[in-house]
């Protein structure tokens, strides 16, 4: 995507309030209860059966094979953005040698899910990892410890004059400290590891305010004004800043940001914003199963919500977006922040945003198959079986498309074919929660806020 919808991508997903609208209105709330009963969830395990596990198989080292491809030898770092047909972006075009160190987080996981499922060596996992980390270590530009968020995968140069970005560090960071526990057994890794959380800075990033945490620093206008203030996908950052064993904030500031809450029938979800994306990126390596607040009147379960959150859009693609687009059915279904034939958009629902214009974006349901399979997958295979000639490629599926207009994007997006990945591995073995969760900052920084 060019710098210019990236802007308005990070404008309106990090800074503006959720919307407003007919069918799903905010309740704005500063510590209240849990997620409200939902309907038709099933309360029994979702049991995979050998077809699920072979579109699974298929679809994982699919994705896998797009950060194995398109992250640097060298510097280990990974592509923003390549082709549905294999193609990184050519010299000339706006993404060229854009990586993204989001990107190069989820890659950094794929390369342990792949030495366990065996698609490549431990040993070439291992030498991929030391490099990536390495470059990282001791070699890109960082500020107290925090990293650009675009940078130039050969030369490791900022690009686009991009921010110092929280979020985008810590998406690294869920790579750098899951590497450090599947790859335990060897102590480059581990050191290096170790070395780039422990030097992060997380109270400089507070900017003077006592909990809240800014979206980042530009070194020609300082610190960007916006914080993490409300619900969104930062569970993973506050955590991390917690547990930090060198330089954290104080529990309390898990507490700090407001809680407001979207309701939609009788799904009841914290939300700041629509799109799905928001629910799945931190949980892709934080388990929240089975896990609530216990602090004051705060008792929040963090994945019962996201659950919900996965059904209230599933069930408002049905009852009120398929009244307008009728190829919208209870298994096409989908919309977080992805392409358009208009550029990106940070679109979800509810409530209807209003670019929506009939297209699907296959990451929404797959981020989602860690919380809800039944609805998730389902959701897949159909867009796989009708679509697929068209939308299923190389790397799995096309970040977005319109069975309406045939309008096919011809490009993925390395955090959406990541959280696709991760969540995928997650619902299959909960390896990646395995890994992550074997950080003892981790474990500390939730039992510091009281999530048990």
């Amino acid at each position: 995507m060019s710098k210019k919808f990236w802007v308005t991508f990070v404008f309106l997903v990090l800074a503006f309030p959720v919307q407003t609208g007919t069918f799903a209105q905010p309740v704005k709330e500063t510590s209240r209860q849990t997620v409200a009963s939902k309907e038709k969830v099933p309360t029994q395990k979702y049991v995979l059966t050998p077809d699920d596990r072979a579109f699974l198989e298929d679809l994982e080292r699919r994705a896998f094979q797009f950060f194995w491809e398109h992250s640097d030898p060298d510097t280990g770092l990974t592509l923003d953005r390549a082709r549905t047909n294999g193609d990184a972006p050519k010299r000339g075009e706006d993404h060229f040698q854009v990586a993204s160190i989001a990107s190069t987080g989820f890659a950094l996981t794929s390369y342990c899910i792949a030495a366990e499922r065996k698609w490549i060596s431990s040993e070439e996992a291992k030498e991929k990892t030391r490099r990536t980390l390495d470059f990282f270590a001791n070699r890109a530009f960082h500020k107290n410890g925090w990293f650009y968020h675009w940078l130039d995968q050969k030369t490791g140069e900022r690009r686009w004059r991009s921010e110092v970005s929280s979020i985008d560090t810590a998406l690294l960071l869920g790579g750098v400290l899951s590497v450090r526990q599947c790859f335990a057994g060897d102590a480059e890794i581990v050191r290096l590891a170790s070395k780039i959380y422990e030097r992060v800075d997380f109270p400089w990033m507070l900017n003077s305010d006592e909990d809240l945490l800014s979206h980042g620093w530009r070194p020609e206008t300082g610190f960007i004004v916006n914080r993490w203030n409300d619900y969104s996908e930062q569970t993973m950052l506050y955590l991390l800043g917690i547990g930090s064993p060198s330089r954290p904030i104080r529990w309390q500031s898990w507490y700090a940001w407001k809680r407001d809450w979207v309701t939609y029938k009788n799904y009841k979800f914290l939300a700041a914003v629509s799109p799905l994306f928001i629910h799945q990126f931190s949980h892709a390596w934080v388990d929240f199963r089975s896990k609530r607040e216990h602090y004051a009147n705060f008792a929040v379960d963090y994945f019962e919500n996201s659950v919900a959150a996965t059904y209230a859009q599933r069930q408002f693609f049905i009852d009120v977006l398929s009244k307008e687009f009728p190829l919208y059915t209870a298994n096409i279904w989908g919309l977080t922040a992805s392409d358009s034939a208009k550029g990106y958009v940070a679109w979800g629902a509810p409530p209807r945003h209003e670019a929506t214009d009939g297209s699907v974006v296959p990451c929404a349901p797959a981020g989602s198959l860690m919380f809800a399979p039944e609805i998730a997958l389902p959701a897949l295979v159909e867009m796989k079986t009708k679509y697929g000639d068209k939308i299923y490629g190389r790397y799995g599926f096309a970040d977005a498309f319109n069975p309406h207009t045939g309008w096919v994007n011809q490009d993925v997006i390395g955090i959406d074919v990541g959280i696709t990945l991760l969540s995928a591995e997650n619902l299959r073995s909960g390896d990646v929660w395995r890994w992550f969760m074997r950080n003892a900052e981790i474990k500390n920084a939730l039992t510091r806020v009281k999530i048990r």
